[in-house]
């Protein structure tokens, strides 16, 4: 049996890298961002004052990168896609938790180093949630936010993604995010889903399409790009 389209409505640059990653399955991939990332009009702070950065996605290393040369404060990280991109941008130490925002902090609680200044810089884009500032407070630390980025929803589907949908066929969308499955149910607004099965990589992801109306849903056992991928493999054997 053939397998169905797999329609990639993470951001870019991610986008391209997991539909090079369904690519080496054998899978036909549609890419269409849901979300468009851009540059926010906020100054950057003087990083010196700062015992560390907090970043809770690639994106947020992406847009600090290109803002600054400095690599020398310690990069805590959600996981390991988030590490990954940090260690490519030559930030070092880099330290990785692997879960969610909560396990983040938890884990940025729990390892700190001793005598080392207890005041962060969270670098996210605006719609950001304020869940690793708030639990950090707690343990003692001061964490500043610095909304770096701002995501908004793409103009519309890509012509591929929106052809496929209307023809009927039963494609697989993959949900990276809350904001990204928003986006996707608002630009898909007038269509037929009905066919359309979806791979979240959270529950809270997975939020919007619930809903929406969408039962269709398989989630990720973990919040992580190899997690959901995991999860679609499973799906397409199921089939």
């Amino acid at each position: 049996m053939t397998s169905p389209p797999i329609i990639v409505t993470r951001s870019q640059p991610g986008a391209d890298q997991t539909a090079r990653a369904l690519t080496d399955r054998g899978l036909t991939a549609i890419v269409t961002p849901a979300i468009e990332l851009a540059r926010s009009e906020i100054s950057l702070p003087d990083l010196t004052v700062y015992g560390g950065l907090i970043f809770t996605s690639a994106n947020g290393v992406r847009f600090l990168s290109a803002e600054t040369k400095a690599r020398e404060l310690p990069a805590w990280c959600v996981g390991p896609a988030t590490a990954s991109e940090a260690l490519l941008e030559g930030y070092s130490p880099v330290h990785q938790s692997s879960g969610d925002a909560e396990d983040l902090a938890h884990y940025i609680a729990h390892h700190w180093p001793s005598g080392q200044s207890k005041r962060l810089l969270h670098v996210a884009n605006s719609a950001a949630k304020g869940i690793v500032k708030a639990a950090l407070e707690r343990e003692g630390f001061e964490v500043d936010f610095l909304a770096l980025y701002e995501a908004s929803h793409a103009p519309g589907l890509a012509p591929a993604a929106r052809a496929a949908i209307e023809r009927g066929e039963r494609c697989i969308v993959l949900i990276h995010s809350a904001k990204g499955a928003k986006a996707f149910m608002d630009l898909s607004e007038g269509l037929d889903l009905s066919r359309i099965s979806y791979v979240a990589i959270s529950e809270q992801a997975a939020g919007p399409l619930r809903e929406g109306g969408e039962d269709q849903i398989e989630v990720a056992d973990h919040p992580d790009e190899a997690h959901l991928l995991e999860t679609l493999d499973r799906l397409l054997v199921a089939r």
